[in-house]
């Protein structure tokens, strides 16, 4: 009879929780979509400070801004975190053009992050076409060597999660270089990393792995249209010329910073619970996708907490990591730290994949803490949040470990995300304040989630 008697106790405490889940999320959804500043931070991040690129003085500038505007949310404690990392310079604008017989066509090109620079004068060699990795294997050192390799194997537009498509493309990109000088080539060029047929050759990491430093061979991006251009000439003209010059260095490491905000947790401070972005971006525009939308939407979740006055029961911190772009260090700096102070984290989040409208999150988690995420939809769906998935989250917070962590990752809509990813395009006028701001909204809604009811 006891039992039966508590039953009406227990169901109206239910009740009353998700009420008071239902009114808190309603409450970050309007100040985020009224009040938040994080549209007002990106103009400056964008406009202001720049491009990010790792070792650079726009880096430090954003490392700087970014600590500034952390200590004027009243957090408990604002801080940088030392971390060296990757300093490579592109140099002056690169040049490259088709030489068919007496016709020279100009190319829009870029380097790739981390490649060698071309001799002075440049270089100029036969080209191969190919779609992948694997069909050098088949076409060997005779037909390669001393040949410039194009990898021209287009994004699979059938695929409705952009990033899929992006992941069965990018290997050309990173290890396109390496795998073509085994066979002699001379250089490789790729095409851009994107569906839309434009202009802009969007750059990327690139890797030479093991290879000597006298086997590194320079590498470049061409726009897609570029891409469809040379490759239909190829097919007229398979003695073809092309010609590029890069003028890219790769200096010492030098010392940069995670930028860090922290609110004591008012039950369990022991506890974290982390949200962030990559402050770095690629250095042919200011990065506002990629990734300035990250960094302030994450500011933005603090800010949040903050202004409506939220105690959180765990200790909640912002991270802004610095250089995902071309190396990862940050991310794997704060995981060091983190192990060597013996700190526990039971949720990570990240928001890496645009400033574009949310559609849900991904999550890498065991079997019950992913059934406690769906048992939470019915709050998101009044804002069209309905995709929760296992899978990938973010690099930044991926060598993140503790006893027992759940790790989730912003998706907003990708379909335009690889339009600006990487490019010159990529700027503060790409981003739509709302979408922006409803990101904002919710992640701050899943990490108030979290801290309410932990992990399993």
């Amino acid at each position: 009879m006891k039992k039966i008697a508590l039953l009406p106790l227990l169901f109206t405490a239910i009740i009353y929780a998700q009420s008071n889940d239902q009114k808190m999320l309603a409450d970050i959804y309007k100040f985020s979509l009224t009040k938040s500043t994080c549209y007002s931070w990106l103009d400056d991040l964008s406009n202001k400070v720049g491009s990010r690129l790792s070792g650079s003085v726009g880096a430090e500038k954003g490392v700087i801004y970014t600590k500034q505007q952390l200590e004027t949310l009243g957090l408990d404690k604002v801080y940088l975190q030392e971390v060296m990392v990757p300093k490579w310079v592109r140099g002056e604008k690169e040049t490259a053009y088709i030489l068919d017989d007496k016709l020279k066509i100009n190319i829009p090109i870029c380097a790739l992050g981390g490649s060698v620079a071309t001799a002075k004068s440049g270089v100029t060699a036969e080209v191969v076409e190919v779609k992948s990795l694997k069909e050098l294997e088949t076409l060997g050192e005779a037909t390669l060597k001393g040949k410039i390799i194009f990898y021209n194997r287009p994004f699979e537009p059938e695929n409705i999660d952009a990033f899929k498509s992006y992941g069965k493309c990018v290997d050309q990109r990173y290890y396109g270089a390496k795998e073509a000088s085994k066979y002699g080539a001379v250089g490789t060029i790729v095409r851009s990393m994107n569906f839309r047929l434009d202009d802009f050759p969007h750059t990327g990491a690139q890797s030479y792995g093991d290879l000597p430093k006298e086997k590194h061979i320079p590498t470049a991006a061409i726009s897609t249209n570029a891409a469809e251009l040379l490759s239909k000439k190829l097919k007229e003209n398979s003695k073809l010329k092309f010609y590029m010059k890069l003028s890219c260095q790769t200096f010492d490491d030098v010392l940069s910073h995670n930028v860090i905000g922290e609110i004591k947790g008012s039950e369990h401070p022991e506890k974290i619970m982390t949200v962030g972005g990559h402050l770095d971006s690629w250095d042919l525009a200011d990065g506002s996708h990629d990734d300035g939308a990250g960094v302030v939407q994450s500011m933005a979740v603090v800010e949040c907490f903050k202004k409506l006055n939220y105690k959180p029961k765990n200790t909640i911190r912002v991270v802004l990591f610095m250089n995902e772009e071309n190396g990862g260090r940050g991310g794997k700096k704060y995981e060091d730290v983190s192990r060597r102070n013996d700190e526990n984290h039971i949720f990570a989040l990240e928001s890496d994949a645009g400033g574009f409208s949310p559609r849900g999150f991904s999550f890498d988690c065991d079997e019950a803490n992913f059934q406690k995420v769906n048992s939470w939809k019915y709050l998101f769906e009044p804002y069209f949040i309905h995709n929760f998935v296992e899978g990938g989250t973010g690099s930044d917070i991926e060598p993140l470990t503790s006893n027992k962590i759940v790790k989730a990752g912003l998706k907003p809509d990708s379909q335009r995300y690889f339009d600006y990813h990487h490019a010159a395009n990529d700027t503060f006028d790409a981003v739509n304040k709302r979408e922006l701001e409803l990101g904002a909204a919710t992640m701050a809604s899943l990490l108030y989630l979290f801290d309410q009811y932990g992990i399993d």
